[in-house]
């Protein structure tokens, strides 16, 4: 389409700032405890990460998670707000403070489809995590601890505590996260 600047994939954008940094994957690695592996799929595009995982990479490249969250925004406003909120195959986030660039405090709105977890990794960022369900029923694993919380119910953890949500109810789980990154 002339005259229409396309945006640029989330996998290219990553590789894109890794590079402009001069890291490689394997140091990139290290600096979020992810495997290389992981990483390259991502840069790939086999793989869209959770906010988490974006949180984790923002921050061991110096840059601000708004920067790669902002341009999915704008895309969003090109296309409808379903294909903003669609993440992945059985895990969806909607960013609810787009603009708050330097900011520690993120909110988010958050999806996973019934009798399904998240794909990969499991998830580990400094900080600290808040999770309120509106609908369903999640599984929330605090390294070993099993947690179990209904409509209304809450948690909050170290999250720098691997991690991991899965929806054992037979509807969509809606959450409120909101995390804290120093």
């Amino acid at each position: 389409m002339a005259g229409k600047k396309q945006l640029m994939p989330f996998s290219k954008r990553l590789m894109r700032l890794r590079k402009a940094k001069s890291m490689s994957l394997n140091t990139l690695a290290n600096e979020t405890g992810l495997s290389s592996a992981y990483l390259a799929q991502v840069e790939k595009g086999g793989v869209i990460p959770p906010v988490s995982v974006i949180l984790q990479i923002s921050r061991a490249l110096e840059i601000d998670s708004s920067i790669l969250l902002r341009e999915e925004r704008r895309k969003a406003d090109k296309e409808s707000k379903q294909a903003f909120i669609k993440r992945t195959e059985d895990y969806a986030y909607q960013n609810l403070i787009p603009d708050a660039q330097q900011k520690h405090l993120k909110a988010f709105r958050v999806l996973i489809d019934p009798k399904s977890d998240h794909k990969g990794v499991s998830y580990q960022h400094l900080g600290e995590e808040f999770i309120y369900v509106l609908t369903g029923e999640i599984e929330v694993m605090v390294g070993v601890n099993k947690n179990t919380l209904g409509h209304g119910e809450c948690i909050h953890f170290n999250s720098s505590i691997t991690h991991k949500l899965r929806n054992i109810s037979d509807e969509k789980a809606e959450l409120l996260v909101v995390l804290y990154t120093p």
